[in-house]
């Protein structure tokens, strides 16, 4: 539950999460609103978002949502206009979505990149002004262990990830004149309800077992622990971080 959260204080900031409906970026939301934060989020499924809208608004913050297909840049820039107006100004963009694309073709490579690495691109542009006139502007991208290791399978999504991580790098370094931080995360199998290792659980138990038997803690991930890292990363506990991608894995990536 996200009541485990640090105990940082956001009370002020403004925040948007791409892809804040469920899982990861559910978690990342609710924790910054418990922190004190203004929030808005967006994903294509209204009544998820609707519901997470509702959780994020009963922590007393201003609490914003609209449904956006995040592979369409008119929605993007309708999404982080409207969120500004509502919140009133943007402190820490956090691009989490995901094309989901695993398979080698056409529509799998097309979903990521639009999703995974334009919608982040697109994303920026559209919140660099209001970025600019924050006391504290941070971007956060979430990114995968599996753009840091070859995999047999998901060359698609492992690919884009890894785009993603290097512009995280190259944008850091071209806003860093400007004080604006930029960071990924990299986190490695978590599991939620609904989520893809949930939904293995129970189709190829197999699978889940193998994948759980090779992460050191013996256990799957939590979108939680994904967003105790996140808050840190936008939080002045971390000033002087840019341009890093954390790796939030149990030690997944240490068992290779």
């Amino acid at each position: 539950m996200v009541n485990s959260l640090p105990p940082f204080d956001f009370r002020g900031w403004r925040v948007l999460v791409a892809g804040g409906s469920r899982g990861i970026g559910r978690s990342i939301a609710l924790g910054f609103a418990q922190a004190g934060a203004a929030v808005s989020i967006c994903a294509r499924g209204a009544a998820a978002l609707e519901e997470t809208r509702a959780q994020i608004a009963a922590h007393g913050v201003v609490a914003h949502a609209l449904p956006t297909d995040l592979a369409q840049p008119e929605a993007i820039q309708a999404w982080v206009a409207g969120a500004a107006d509502a919140l009133g100004g943007i402190d820490v963009l956090v691009n989490n979505a995901s094309g989901y694309g695993f398979h080698d073709e056409d529509e799998d490579w097309l979903a990521n990149f639009n999703v995974d690495l334009m919608a982040a691109v697109r994303a920026s542009r559209a919140a660099l002004p209001h970025l600019a006139g924050s006391a504290h502007p941070c971007i956060l991208h979430t990114s995968s262990i599996s753009a840091l290791r070859p995999r047999p399978g998901g060359s698609s999504y492992a690919a884009l990830k890894a785009a993603l991580s290097h512009y995280t790098t190259s944008q850091a370094q071209a806003l860093a004149p400007r004080r604006i931080r930029v960071n990924a995360i990299a986190p490695g199998s978590i599991e939620f309800p609904c989520g893809l290792w949930d939904q293995c659980r129970k189709d190829d138990p197999t699978r889940y077992a193998e994948v759980r038997a090779k992460i050191p803690f013996g256990r799957y991930g939590t979108p939680e622990e994904v967003a105790h890292a996140a808050l840190f990363l936008a939080s002045p506990w971390a000033g002087w971080i840019t341009g890093q991608t954390l790796v939030v894995d149990g030690g997944q990536l240490l068992a290779g």
